[in-house]
């Protein structure tokens, strides 16, 4: 998490802002807020950021703001937006091509099988009900999905394990569904780990590091975001997620 004296947007909720310059705009999106409008009709990411630029350098009219990527509505943690159309298809190119590093924490109900591997699996979204399900390879609509972990600890009391995510796809609830499929659903994760996850809690997943090249000045960009120093996450010691986010910046992702 970022520190109290560090610049934050205007409005409600207030965010952590990890980068900006005329291109960009790097964030740390709160739990609980949709990305982008839907069928909710609450306040979203992408309108709450245009309406702080708007206020903060006192623009008049429609406000640009790309989104590069997207987080589900749980999650938090980095996040980048383009502040102008070039520097959105530059990123969005560079999404397509996987020069786009996105590293994830999780914490998970048990322990995966091996401590460190690659899953690939077939999924096919449900609009209907949003839901998300992983099917068999040549399923009409299945796309497929890819991500690598690495237990990074293990909590034996609670049965809980924390797991560095990398992802090489950004499917819908990929995270969520494959590490389900594994036996080891997110802690608070309603939608695939109801049976050992009680309503109320918050989902544990984290976007602890985006990293890139500047869309126009070519330089490396880096943005950390560390996860709140509560349950589940405060079983392990902030160093743990100090050490990850050091090693991402310096090139190495530890797979």
């Amino acid at each position: 998490m970022m520190d109290a004296g560090a610049k934050r947007t205007t409005g409600q909720p207030e965010m952590a802002i990890l980068f900006e310059d005329n291109h960009l705009l790097g964030i740390e999106k709160p739990v609980n807020v949709p990305t982008q409008e839907d069928a909710s009709g609450d306040p979203d990411l992408l309108n709450l950021l245009k309406e702080d630029l708007k206020r903060r350098y006192r623009k008049p009219g429609n406000v640009y703001l790309g989104l590069v990527h997207r987080l589900d509505r749980p999650v938090g943690g980095a996040m980048i937006f383009a502040k102008t159309s070039k520097a959105a298809s530059r990123l969005a190119e560079a999404v397509r091509s996987r020069r786009f590093s996105k590293t994830y924490v999780a914490v998970v109900h048990g322990t995966p099988p091996q401590r460190q591997g690659r899953l690939t699996d077939t999924l096919l979204k449900d609009e209907r009900t949003n839901t998300v399900a992983v099917v068999p390879a040549g399923t009409p609509g299945g796309k497929e999905a890819r991500l690598d972990y690495k237990v990074l600890g293990v909590s034996a009391e609670e049965r809980l394990s924390l797991v560095q995510v990398e992802l090489h796809t950004g499917r819908p609830h990929q995270i969520r569904v494959q590490l389900s499929r594994i036996g080891c659903p997110l802690y608070g994760d309603q939608k695939y780990g109801a049976a050992l996850n009680k309503p109320g809690q918050q989902i544990a997943l984290w976007s602890l590091y985006v990293g890139f090249l500047h869309p126009v000045g070519k330089q490396p960009v880096d943005l950390v975001s560390l996860p709140p120093r509560q349950y589940p996450w405060q079983q392990w010691e902030e160093r743990v997620y100090t050490n990850l986010a050091a090693m991402l910046q310096a090139g190495d992702n530890g797979f």
